[in-house]
């Protein structure tokens, strides 16, 4: 992941990542929930199973690449395929694809296990 991004954002734009996902994900579980309420059989909730799973990643900031490119890909797939409102998922399909690229930020995951880290030298 370090080779990704070379920083983890932190302060106001760390923040603001961090709002992003949250958001994502708020949205995806949104969707998914407003499917299963809508009686759909099971079989076509899949593509929502999958944005899902990726927005639980996404909420933690773990594997944020992967999960934000799953995400960009299910939501076009849902966009062009689907009838009605693309608007949403056009929306989805573009805050997946700026977390794969910008990185999740500072408050995640992938921060702590691939972040930089700091070597003390204890003195005598």
């Amino acid at each position: 992941m370090q080779r990704l991004f070379s920083t983890f954002a932190n302060g106001w734009p760390g923040r603001g990542l961090l709002l992003q996902r949250v958001i994502t994900a708020a949205v995806l579980f949104h969707s998914l929930v407003a499917h299963i309420e809508k009686t759909v059989p099971l079989t076509s909730l899949g593509l929502d199973m999958i944005a899902s799973g990726a927005g639980i990643l996404l909420l933690v900031g773990l594997w944020t690449p992967v999960a934000g490119a799953m995400v960009t890909i299910v939501e076009l797939w849902t966009a062009v395929s689907q009838s009605g409102d693309p608007r949403i998922p056009a929306i989805l399909a573009t805050l997946g694809l700026t977390l794969a690229m910008i990185g999740p930020g500072a408050w995640s995951i992938d921060a702590r296990l691939f972040g930089r880290k700091q070597i003390r030298i204890a003195s005598h």
